[in-house]
């Protein structure tokens, strides 16, 4: 009876052994899958000491590394009878011109802000299509997490947040350059208005009125200056996260089939984001370059000109 007892239990271990056994073969396979999510931050790749690089961070080097050859390439390949690639910098070149030309109506202007505007055009242009070009195999594998060395710097709020304070607080600077210092400050602490009330009293009672309204607006001036950072910002990052997004979603259904017409529309995004972002650094430039003060004066002079004349 005993034997029979030993039996049983040493046939019921074994059982359970296998069954643990089949169980942890079924599931080793499962662990050893990678896997990868969007995320909204950008992941580390390597640490430079206390500095982390991110993937982000690395595509916008390799973006400067680009452009920087490029501009090497076509500044050795001018000649004085333009043929190959410099016709076609040239046409790209006058024609960004006259698209500009049409913003800030004056070429003196555009002369002054054009290689900033367009060097932001191409910056974010090429960030937004090393994107979504097929380099996702490229990476590190962590545990089970797959991290991707290429994605887009403009898919990083660290990467359009500071694109964004160039073009607004750049404006700010190229205001100061073009009107001076004075006249740009009083653009948002207008004192100017305040200090009126006391010399043009006497002429127009109706200052009392308009000149805290007219400080009042340059302290909205002031918000509105910190509202265009965070709409550059947050509209550049949004676009192009949720492009990448949708063509992570789409290759996941069906692969290389579906995603396609998706990565040419994304390729078309990725211009008009580019073209958005450097129109919109454009008018800021021409909105700061131009002398409000000016136009005013010589509004109230020609208002107070019409009633003497009406008065003789």
């Amino acid at each position: 009876m005993s034997t029979v007892n030993n039996t049983a239990t040493s046939n019921t271990t074994n059982v359970q052994n296998s069954v643990t056994t089949n169980t942890v073969e079924t599931s080793a396979p499962a662990t050893g899958e990678l896997t990868h999510e969007s995320t909204l931050y950008a992941e580390p790749i390597a640490q430079i000491g206390s500095f982390t690089v991110t993937n982000a961070l690395f595509t916008s080097w390799v973006v400067v590394f680009l452009l920087i050859v490029i501009g090497i390439v076509v500044k050795t390949s001018i000649k004085k009878i333009p043929k190959g690639i410099q016709n076609l910098f040239e046409l790209l070149i006058e024609e960004a011109e006259k698209l500009c030309d049409q913003v800030t109506s004056s070429r003196v202007i555009t002369n002054k802000a054009f290689p900033i505007v367009f060097a932001v055009f191409m910056f974010v242009l090429l960030n937004n299509w090393i994107g979504i070009l097929p380099l996702g195999g490229f990476g590190f594998i962590e545990g089970h997490s797959f991290i991707p060395l290429f994605r887009s710097g403009t898919a990083d709020i660290n990467g359009t947040l500071p694109l964004a304070l160039l073009s607004v607080i750049g404006a700010n600077l190229f205001g100061i350059i073009t009107i001076g210092i004075w006249k740009t400050i009083n653009k948002y602490v207008n004192l100017k208005a305040l200090g009126s009330i006391f010399t043009k009293v006497r002429k127009d009672p109706a200052i009392l009125m308009t000149a805290p309204i007219l400080f009042a607006v340059g302290l909205l001036e002031l918000v509105g200056e910190f509202a265009k950072i965070a709409s550059l910002s947050f509209r550049l990052f949004g676009n192009v996260f949720a492009g990448e997004v949708l063509l992570a979603s789409m290759g996941a259904i069906i692969a290389y089939v579906l995603p396609t017409p998706f990565l040419l529309l994304e390729v078309l995004v990725g211009v008009i984001q580019a073209f958005i972002f450097a129109i919109l650094t454009l008018v800021y430039y021409t909105i700061s370059s131009m002398d409000h003060e000016e136009e005013e004066e010589e509004k109230f002079d020609k208002v107070m000109e019409a009633e003497l004349n009406e008065a003789h």
